[in-house]
């Protein structure tokens, strides 16, 4: 009798030279961490792939954790099989008719990556295609079929499958350090959140509420973002910074036309703060370049001139419909587009300034107390820890 597995193919990592080991070891912790007690016989590296055991009540959970976990290219619900030819003929068979029992036309494909199997890739061919045809009755279609059976030859054992859970690829996440993550509630910050953690940062989110001028239902969503993401092993925490009442300062002293810029420069100056403290390396937001007043080429640079560490903007060069198709896709597009009131929508000047200099939003934030503003908001700081592998919180910033 054969075994029903998750089969994990990566692509990226395969690609790395001699530290390619660690990076397989850090997806295998990875998926090991997502699965918990869904993978009590653990994840056993092989030949280029990784392997989990599946129980029969469990299977479809774990198949669909493996396959949102970055790193991971496919997951394919697999039978593992000895060499016998009869048995690699049941498991082709059952692997049919399990992934799609109405078909009625099929392929096989099958590959040997040990040079010890003496059968070629075109025998296993024909010889499983044949006991599949007699079995099923469907037809023979090497151009279009319907489902297509994969047979992997690989050391002492054959893994088949015709089912495989497209993933999102990328690096593990853990491979790349942390990063803090500006989030609204609204749709863009969370794909390019999701964009870093695909790449192997550990992201730390950053949300800053508009209380008290505001209700909490944006901190909320941003929770219920995070809860998204954290799906992916890569969200670590979220920060909520209240910053309506810093906002109404601002507008209160500072020229109308400066303000969306002087609202960014303080919350990268918070976000910094916190970076140091979580050992994040860049921070991340949303902005695509031209979007609104705030994101052109200019003002750009006004914001990120009181930034010490990177700013990075994963969307910089999406437009507006490609990334609503990535929040789609990723699972929070609904989530960000609920009925709420944020920060960004506080205080907005009639006529913002598009071409700012670096010296003109200096001036206009000279007779603030920047220093006590930004402790004031380190102050209120409140924050959830969600599931990562990768994450330990900051000895000064722990429950309890």
């Amino acid at each position: 009798m054969f075994e029903r597995v998750a089969l994990v193919h990566y692509h990226e990592i395969g690609l790395k030279g001699r530290n390619r080991g660690t990076f397989e070891r850090k997806l295998k912790d990875n998926i090991a961490f997502s699965l918990g007690d869904l993978a009590p016989q653990g994840v056993e590296r092989v030949a280029s792939r990784l392997v989990v055991p599946l129980a029969s009540k469990s299977a479809e959970q774990a198949l669909e954790l493996i396959s949102r976990i970055p790193g991971v290219a496919s997951v394919a619900d697999a039978y593992v099989t000895s060499r016998d030819p009869a048995e690699m003929e049941r498991a082709a068979t059952q692997a049919v008719l399990r992934a799609a029992p109405d078909a009625s036309t099929f392929a096989v494909k099958a590959r040997r990556s040990s040079t010890d199997y003496s059968e070629s890739g075109h025998e296993m061919n024909v010889r499983i295609g044949a006991a599949v045809r007699a079995a099923t009755g469907m037809a023979v279609d090497l151009g279009h079929p319907d489902v297509t059976c994969s047979i992997e030859v690989v050391q002492g054992a054959v893994y088949v499958y015709a089912r495989r859970i497209e993933s999102p690829g990328g690096l593990p996440v853990g491979t790349s350090g942390r990063v803090v993550a500006l989030l609204s509630a609204g749709i863009d910050s969370p794909v390019a959140a999701w964009r870093m953690i695909r790449r192997g940062a550990v992201a730390i989110a950053l949300h800053f509420s508009g209380r008290p001028q505001t209700d909490a239902r944006s901190e909320e969503y941003a929770r219920d973002i995070c809860r998204v993401l954290e799906r992916t092993g890569g969200l670590a925490r979220l920060y909520v910074a209240p910053f309506g009442e810093l906002q109404r300062e601002i507008s209160l002293a500072a020229p109308p036309d400066l303000r969306v810029l002087l609202y960014r420069r303080l919350m990268l100056r918070v976000a910094e703060k916190i970076a140091a403290v979580e050992g994040a390396k860049a921070l991340v937001t949303g902005e695509s370049l031209g979007q609104v007043a705030s994101q052109t080429l200019d003002n750009i640079a006004a914001v990120d001139a009181v930034a010490p560490v990177p700013v990075l903007r994963p969307l910089i060069c999406n437009d507006k419909l490609e990334i609503m198709a990535e929040a789609r896709a990723i699972g929070t597009y609904e989530l960000s587009t609920q009925p709420h009131t944020d920060c960004c929508t506080l205080f907005m000047p009639r006529n913002p300034a598009t071409h700012a200099t670096i010296e003109q939003v200096e001036a206009g934030e000279a007779g603030l107390d920047i220093d006590r503003m930004v402790d004031a908001a380190l102050a209120g700081l409140s924050w959830t820890t969600f599931a990562c592998a990768s994450y330990r919180p900051p000895a000064q910033w722990r429950e309890g």
